[in-house]
Parts: C-alpha cells; sequence; structure tokens
C-alpha cells in the first residue's frame, strides 16, 4: 500500500489533540452518547471508564515519525498534531480494553487463542477484534496509512478479508457523515468500500 498516493485529503482543521477530544469528539460527536467501540456497550457521555482510543494506535505513528514521546511529538511535529487530531481515527474505548491494545498490531489469531472480554483474542503484540467490528478497523487503517502515509500494522490479506466480510453498516456510515461535517473530509473506505481491492 506504501505509495500508492492519498485517496483522501488528510485533515487540517483540528491540530490540539487534546483540545479535539474534549471539545470535538465527546461534546460534538459523542455529545448524545453511543457505543464503545470494540465492546458495542453503549454510553450516554464522557466518563472516568472511558477514554477516546485510536484504530491505528499514535504508539505506532510515533514510530513511523521517528517524533520521540508523545509530548515531544505533541511540541515538534504539525503532521503528528494533525494525525493525533483525526476524528476518523478516534474512537470510544473502555480504559480497560485500551490499556490491553493500544500498543498491539492486528492480526487473525484464530480459534486457538481464546477470546476474552468483548470477543477480542490477543496473543504476543497482536490483536483481533470482535467480528462485527473487523471491517470497521479495516477501513480505519485503510484510511490512515493511504491519507497520512503510514506503515500498514497487520496484513492486506488479513484487512481485504476483514472489509470484505464486515461491510459499513449505518452506525459507521452516520459516523463517517458527521466526522466529514466536522473536519471537512470523509473516509473513502467507508463510503466506497470496494476501493480497498484496487489497492
Amino acid at each position: 500500500m506504501l505509495g500508492i498516493g492519498s485517496t483522501a485529503p488528510a485533515q487540517t482543521r483540528f491540530s490540539d489533540p487534546d483540545k479535539t477530544a474534549s471539545d470535538v469528539f465527546w461534546k460534538q460527536l459523542y455529545g448524545d452518547g453511543g457505543v464503545t467501540f470494540f465492546c458495542q456497550k453503549p454510553f450516554t457521555g464522557k466518563s472516568f471508564l472511558l477514554t477516546q482510543g485510536y484504530i491505528y494506535p499514535m504508539s505506532h505513528v510515533r514510530n513511523a515519525l521517528r517524533c520521540g514521546t508523545p509530548s515531544q511529538c505533541e511540541r515538534e511535529s504539525e503532521r503528528y498534531r494533525h494525525i493525533a487530531s483525526d476524528l476518523h481515527n478516534m474512537i470510544p474505548v473502555q480504559n480497560s480494553i485500551e490499556m490491553r491494545r493500544r500498543n498491539a498490531a492486528y492480526a487473525h489469531l484464530g480459534e486457538s487463542v481464546a477470546a476474552e472480554e468483548c470477543g477480542i483474542r490477543a496473543g504476543f503484540q497482536n490483536i483481533e477484534p470482535p467480528d462485527n467490528i473487523k471491517g470497521d478497523v479495516a477501513r480505519g487503517v485503510f484510511y490512515m496509512v493511504q491519507t497520512y502515509d503510514l506503515p500498514l500494522i497487520g496484513t492486506d490479506q488479513v484487512f481485504n478479508t476483514w472489509n470484505r466480510e464486515d461491510p459499513p453498516d449505518d452506525r459507521e456510515l452516520t459516523r463517517n457523515h458527521r466526522i466529514k461535517e466536522l473536519q471537512g473530509n470523509e473516509n473513502p473506505f467507508i463510503s466506497s468500500p470496494g476501493i480497498a481491492n484496487s489497492l
């Protein structure tokens, strides 16, 4: 996928990750509540049990940009600030889930690995999301790789399978449209999931 070029413009409307999370993500995108990303558990608003996670983990972004610690990256890299503020990558996650998966890459682990909380399978430095969210993960990763020229954190084959077997549902389509209203760009892999086949 690397070197093909962007399929969507990078967002440049937001450049303060913390302010974007508090003022836009929680108050506007999820101002009326929603469901957590991996577990699909309803919530009515921000709470101490929830955090904003990232489909494409920010630790992998920092490694790709070689910008240092989170504070160094925020201070010294405008590109990092835009990436960390991108609502397409930002998701509501239970703290307990986020602590276990924030540095992991994605992989198909299969039945040999027992499913844990919410159907998540975890191995050494890898995670397999529950079936009903695999397509969402694939389309989020495709967006980040193509939009920001980041390395793939998994394999094409796995992500293409997840994209095909778990197509966008109404909630994902609605979220994509709402984010386009808020930050000015859509995730084209959600509005036209078949474009992943040409990558």
